[in-house]
């Protein structure tokens, strides 16, 4: 996917600034991204050949692959995981707060 065509994406689904953005409509979003780039896939045959045993290797692959990647999907990738990231962990904070509040009802 071409960056403009992204940015044009995210406007659509976000607004300007990102203004309606939510960790539920930001994780509805990156679930359908995924889902466009496997269906865009699905003719080719998967492989999977992954020699890494654990996570830091994983993330060490995926930022060494993304070096080599084309610009455009470089960006694409690397700003759909720090949105990714970045909403989870508005999402815990949010589910702390809550756990909290709801943790005060069951005292009563």
């Amino acid at each position: 996917m071409r960056l403009d065509e992204f940015k044009s994406l995210v406007a659509a689904e976000f607004g300007p600034g990102l203004k309606n953005a939510t960790p539920a409509n930001v994780r509805e979003f990156l679930d359908r991204m995924q889902q466009e780039v496997f269906q865009s896939r699905l003719a080719e045959r998967i492989v999977i050949d992954e020699p890494a045993t654990t996570y830091e290797e994983v993330i060490k692959d995926f930022f060494t692959r993304i070096l080599d990647a084309p610009p455009d999907e470089a960006v694409v990738a690397l700003w759909t995981l720090a949105l990714d990231l970045s909403f989870a962990a508005i999402e815990y904070q949010y589910a702390e707060r809550f756990a909290t509040l709801f943790h005060e009802l069951d005292d009563v």
